[in-house]
Formats: structure tokens, sequence, C-alpha cells
């Protein structure tokens, strides 16, 4: 009777060491996950194929730099917002997210509300125009019509042409819509043109089968970069992403990215894995 007291005693005795390890090992994970900073990013999940959902879920170029990026920033957990592209800045502006992808530009506006990462693409300029047109060049865009979204890099450059054109300016009409709307207006012959970037046009061309345009390239004195920004503040994290964006080039990682999802490689040099100076 006393072997059976003392083996119940050791049973009693080994069960609360294995719940308390059980305890002890559950509170260091939930430790471990409560160490973790929680950031939204926010994308307009457009224009492809740097944003777009496929089966419900969010992918494409630049989502998929992200998720590259954060596979190797243990300090955070990631979460994703699907919203307006003018409610991304909103969100950046309140903190409601802390960082953005969406096929964005460098604007000195822009530079002075938030921080830039360094470069993730280069997406060149082009002029997207019905097959019949007339217009081969920027020469070519006076006294024709566009679409244009407010606080974009080209809304900004329409804009200055106009300035210094003021005698035969292009006609701008503003929209909210994203650029697949736009460019089928544009088929449909509701405006005489588009200027975008090239490998998100010729894409939505192919994509959504508008036969009626075409892309030119535009002659460029300067490489349009597109970035990842940040909510004001978040240098911290603006700057380790810059470190994962630089090992990610230098693994191959983001050039077989690029091949995958922009066709070829437009991934920059290292060199140029820099942010543009904010104000």
């Amino acid at each position: 009777m006393k072997f059976k007291k003392i083996l119940g005693i050791a049973g009693l005795t080994l069960a609360a060491t294995a719940f308390l390890a059980a305890c002890s090992s559950s509170n260091s994970t939930s430790e471990t996950e409560s160490k973790k900073t929680t950031i939204t990013l926010a994308t307009n999940a457009s224009p492809k194929p740097f944003n777009y959902e496929e089966n419900g879920e969010l992918t494409g170029y630049e989502i998929e730099v992200i998720k590259a990026v954060f596979d190797g920033l243990d300090d955070y957990e990631l979460k994703t917002e699907t919203t307006s592209f003018a409610a991304i800045f909103e969100g950046l502006n309140s903190d409601r997210y802390q960082l953005a992808v969406n096929n964005i530009s460098y604007t000195q506006e822009r530079a002075e509300n938030y921080l830039y990462s360094a470069p993730t693409a280069i997406n060149p300029l082009s002029l997207i125009v019905p097959k019949d047109s007339d217009i081969a060049s920027l020469d070519d865009i006076g006294g024709k019509s566009t679409e244009v979204v407010a606080a974009t890099a080209t809304a900004d450059q329409l804009t200055t042409y106009n300035e210094e054109n003021a005698d035969n300016p292009t006609k701008l009409a503003y929209t909210r819509d994203n650029i697949q709307a736009i460019l089928n207006r544009l088929n449909e012959g509701q405006q005489d043109y588009k200027l975008f970037e090239g490998i998100t046009a010729q894409a939505i061309i192919e994509d959504q089968g508008l036969d009626k345009l075409k892309v030119i390239d535009l002659p460029s004195d300067s490489q349009p970069y597109i970035y990842i920004i940040f909510a004001k503040g978040q240098e911290d994290l603006r700057d380790k992403v810059n470190a994962r964006l630089k090992e990610l080039e230098a693994d191959g990682t983001l050039a077989k990215l690029s091949e995958k999802y922009l066709g070829d490689n437009y991934v920059p040099e290292a060199k140029e894995l820099v942010s543009p100076a904010s104000n």
C-alpha cells in the first residue's frame, strides 16, 4: 500500500512538473510573439503586374518583394490592407498604415510628407495611345485630352507641361479610378492618350485585350523608380527594409522576382539602392 502511495505521489509530481514546463514554454512563445511590432502595409492592389489579386490572394512584384523583405525581419508582424489610392496617404498621415506599396514614384511633395525606401524597380514612362493616333511623342499632346489621378507623378508632370505650354495646354480630366479603368476608356476612344509606366500599361493591354491601344516608349534622362513609402517617424523600419533590399539584390532574389512578374530584370544596380533625400 505504501508503495502504491509513493507511485501516486511520484506520478502527481511528474504531472505537475510537465504542466509547469508546458506553461513555461507557452509563456516563452507568448512573450516572443508579444515582442513583435505589428505594422500594416497599405496597397490599392493595382496595377498589375506590381500589385494584384489572384485566387483571393495578393501577389505581384511589389507584394512578393515585401514578403521576402519581412521573411528576414523577425521583429515585425506584417499585416496588409487593401484600400483606395487616396486612402493610402490618408492612412499614412494618421499612422493607420506604417508603409505602402502601389507602384509609387518619387515626387517632391511626397518627400516632404513621407519616407522613401531604396528603389525596388525601374519603370520607364511611356505614352499609351490608340493605334491610329497621330500622337508620337510628348511634343504632340498639346490640345489633346487625358485622365489623371491627383497627386501622382504623371499628374504633376503634365501640370508642369501646361505651365510651360500655356498657349496650347493638354486637357486634364481628374479621376479617382485606377489605371485599368482609365485604359479601358482610352481603348473606347473617350480620351486621346495616357502617360504612364510602360511595364504596367503593356501588362494591362495584354491582360484585358485592349487591342486598339499601343505603347510608345519615351526617352528619359533619368530612370523613373518605384519605391516603398513609410509614414514619418518610421526611420528605423525604413532602414531595416533598405538593408534587406540590399541583401535581396545581392543574392539574386529581386532579379528572380522581376523576371517572373515584370518579364525582365528591372532591378536597380546595387549602387542605386539608397533612399532619395526626404525633406
